[in-house]
């Protein structure tokens, strides 16, 4: 080589450096989920698609056209066969390289193979077009970089080692790299075993694999010419028998093509609807410690791959929950950008479950309207979605807090909806003026804060908010794991309590299985174990539990929430299985965004559906195509879900709060009707309350008597807490039972009363007998306070008729 080269290239040649190491080849990801309580493979997922083998694993046939084919001295020289650079060398200088290059060993071959590897592991498409060129490259230098390297492969590794790392490495066209991928793309079958003319077919494809690749019929000629002299080659080497080759050499690969589809990547996962949870957890894979001490270091070993991925996923409730939201949340909806989730989390492991989404997955440039690249369950950096307002689902929180403080689930606030202000947040007074608006007429007044959760009461949440710190009610949440999707703070202004912050219907699916779990949250977990190419256990996502809130309060919280599905907002959630869960809805203020989460002892399952382009159109006004609203239907839809979770994971019963718990330190108001204002004064005081004088109403107790008080005697309120007292002003007259009574008798015993417009109906009950002419009811109703100038109506018995008899004066 010298001879035919310059002094200069001499120099080039000795400054190379002498060693390439074959290293870690790209290879498969696996994935495994659950399904009928067993292990499964669910996804193939890779960055090449490549499955290496060892020695013994490849078929002697492919081994035989390798070294038949391009390299007959493989087993004789060092990593350069200078018999045919030499020959080859003095055409190229002639007329070019050709090619291959000229007289490349197998050695260079695998080297040009390492270098073109390496540029495709490079991390942006510029860098590795660059370096892909420059291992391709048709040049002297590249030449003798590629014999230096080739010698020093030679000096470090066998032949074993160097044909086996040579045909795993290599590329064969169709997005298809080393023998094994090929022969099951092509053929459909392992490399283990291929007949001489598959196994000619696959190596044909090395020297030009754009061209004489498998995977079109217009590449067969060019393929089976490079065939046909590869068989020659092995046939001459009497690696063929005469009938061998003779039979091979007149086979068409049309008889034996049978082109597979690689079935990798999440878009092709086993099980309706797992494709999400598929590429959420292969994002949290690529950031795990086990795969790497930086994130460079990461995103190489997942190249490189290998790796068998245990996740938690269960793809037969997965692919139920898919049903049914492909049911209730049409992914063809046209009136609405509908989005929807259905995300199960299983209590005190925070193995997620399911992540079922209404629109299918699709990661293309420009997907169909019925499906979309955004996985709506996680957070912004691992699906692109900002997550949605949460509405009263928040209220959980405040809940825990007011519990947390001492309060009771007894304890009475006002309900109505107001301008609420003033606020403590982070223990200043704030006098933000918030306007609480209630979700339905009538919703005013006062309410049990147990009534209050049931009926989702956004007016008593206030109040309860108002009592606390709202920075105090945001520490629990975020002790739960609750933040916003897009990784910013959580907000702390006023309407933060009624679910304003954009949060991921995971991390809310997560957070309630802390409630149930006795208060004991553990962050959501997609990964199980990590085995590597050597089949080592390098460990899953850890367990990281912790206790959020004192066993007690959640326990007393949850006691609350079992009521909003018994008789509160979320009526139609209980399953018929009879499992005691608890739940708790939320709606936005448009009700563009629809909620409905809740758990069993097991299982946590959140259930969102609303706008995913911003707008705010009401999901109450749109009908599902099915059985009502996409709003009306939640708590049916909850049910369909949860019912096969329930059986898969049988819950028990929820441990219910000591009733001092309920109770908190609340306070009983007590009974002061007709008591002075003095009297009343002294007992609301040393109650523990504040009195407030209300003034004097009609009533019927003695004047400067009390009358009533609000909240009413016998409510619960906490200590300090205002009680208006009433006091009667006496122009009130108690009605008489005077039924039965004659009517010269009622008469005169209303006038007794002070009671001067007294009337007689014009129409008659039923009577006869002794009842004729006698009272049957009156008006204002017996015990009813009225003045002494209303109008009070007598009405009287007939005949058995109801007839007016003759003689009734």
């Amino acid at each position: 080589v010298a001879g035919v080269t310059t002094t200069s290239t001499i120099g080039v040649f000795e400054s190379l450096p002498e060693y390439i190491e074959i290293g870690d080849l790209p290879q498969r990801n696996e994935l495994y989920a659950y399904q009928g309580g067993k292990s499964v493979h669910f996804a193939t997922v890779y960055d090449q698609n490549r499955q290496e083998l060892k020695f013994d694993q490849i078929s002697d046939q492919l081994k035989n056209a390798a070294i038949d084919g391009e390299d007959k001295r493989f087993y004789d020289h060092g990593g350069v066969d200078m018999t045919s650079l030499v020959r080859a060398g003095v055409g190229s200088l002639a007329g070019g390289l050709g090619e291959s290059g000229g007289g490349s060993t197998l050695t260079m071959q695998l080297v040009r193979n390492i270098k073109m590897n390496q540029a495709l592991e490079l991390p942006t498409k510029e860098e590795q077009l660059k370096a892909y060129q420059e291992a391709t490259e048709t040049s002297i230098p590249r030449k003798l970089e590629e014999m230096k390297l080739a010698i020093g492969l030679a000096k470090k590794y066998t032949h074993k080692e160097i044909l086996t790392g040579y045909l795993n490495i290599a590329y064969f066209g169709d997005q298809t790299y080393g023998v094994q991928a090929a022969a099951q793309h092509y053929y459909n079958k392992s490399a283990t075993d291929l007949t001489p003319a598959e196994a000619a077919s696959i190596l044909a494809i090395v020297q030009s694999p754009n061209t004489r690749n498998l995977s079109n019929p217009k590449y067969y000629d060019a393929n089976v010419a490079r065939r046909n002299v590869i068989l020659k080659s092995m046939y001459a080497q009497k690696h063929l028998t005469k009938a061998e080759y003779d039979e091979a050499v007149k086979s068409n690969p049309k008889d034996y093509v049978h082109l597979t589809q690689p079935s990798q990547g999440c878009r092709a996962s086993v099980g309706d609807g797992s494709q999400f949870f598929c590429d959420y957890a292969v994002k949290v894979v690529k950031e795990m410690s086990q795969l790497g001490a930086t994130q460079k270091d990461r995103d190489a070993a997942w190249r490189n791959g290998g790796y068998k991925i245990q996740t938690t996923l269960d793809i037969d409730l997965n692919a139920q929950q898919k049903q049914i939201l492909n049911t209730y949340d049409n992914k063809a909806e046209t009136r609405i950008a509908l989005g929807a989730t259905l995300d199960s989390v299983e209590v005190g492991t925070g193995r997620i479950l399911t992540m079922a989404q209404n629109k299918d997955y699709d990661q293309s440039l420009q997907s169909p309207p019925t499906a979309t690249s955004l996985n709506y369950s996680v957070d912004k950096k691992y699906g692109n979605s900002n997550g949605f307002q949460t509405g009263s689902t928040f209220k959980a929180f405040t809940l825990l807090d007011w519990i947390k403080a001492g309060h009771g689930l007894n304890e009475t606030v006002n309900g109505t909806a107001r301008v609420v202000s003033p606020w403590n947040i982070c223990g200043q007074t704030d006098y933000t003026q918030f306007d609480v608006s209630n979700d339905s007429p009538g919703e005013n007044g006062n309410y049990s804060v147990i009534g209050a959760t049931a009926g989702s009461i956004n007016g008593a949440f206030a109040s309860m908010a108002q009592k606390l710190d709202l920075c105090e009610i945001k520490s629990v949440a975020q002790n739960f794991g609750v933040h916003r999707a897009d990784g910013g703070e959580l907000t702390t202004n006023p309407s933060f309590i009624l679910g304003t912050n954009e949060i991921a219907p995971l991390t809310m699916a997560a957070a309630y299985a802390g409630i149930a779990n006795n208060g004991l949250f553990c962050a959501p977990v997609a990964v199980e174990q990590i085995t590597n190419a050597d089949g080592k256990q390098l460990g899953g996502q850890p367990k990281d539990c912790k206790q959020a809130i004192d066993p007690a309060v959640a326990q007393t919280a949850v006691y609350a929430m079992k009521r909003t599905i018994t008789s509160g907002t979320a009526r139609g959630a209980q399953t018929y299985d009879g499992t005691q869960m608890f739940a708790k809805t939320g709606t936005t203020d448009e009700a563009e965004q629809i909620w409905l989460v809740g758990a069993s002892t097991r299982v946590a399952t959140a259930y969102w559906q609303g706008n995913t382009d911003g707008k705010k159109i009401n999901l109450r006004h749109f009908s599902n195509g099915v059985n009502g609203t996409y709003a009306g239907v939640r708590a049916d839809v909850w049910r369909q879900a949860q019912t096969p979770v329930n059986a898969a994971y049988p819950g028990g019963a929820f441990t219910d709060p000591s009733s001092s718990s309920i109770r908190g330190n609340s306070i009983q108001i007590p009974d002061v009707a007709g008591k002075t204002v003095e009297e009343a004064r002294s007992a609301i005081a040393g109650a523990g309350f504040t009195y407030v004088d209300g003034g004097s109403q009609p009533g019927s107790e003695k004047a400067g008597t009390v009358k009533a008080t609000s909240p009413a005697s016998g409510s619960f309120l906490s200590k300090g807490a205002s009680v208006t007292v009433y006091t009667s002003d006496g122009s009130q007259i108690v009605m008489p039972a005077i039924a039965g009574a004659t009517l010269d008798t009622a008469r005169s015993k209303l006038n007794q009363l002070g009671f001067t417009n007294v009337n007689i109906s014009g129409s008659y009950e039923k009577g006869g007998a002794g009842k004729t002419c006698r009272v049957a009811s009156v008006d204002p109703g017996v015990h009813a306070a009225a003045s002494k100038d209303s109008a009070v109506t007598l009405t009287l018995y007939g005949d058995k008729n109801g007839k007016a008899p003759k003689d009734c004066k």
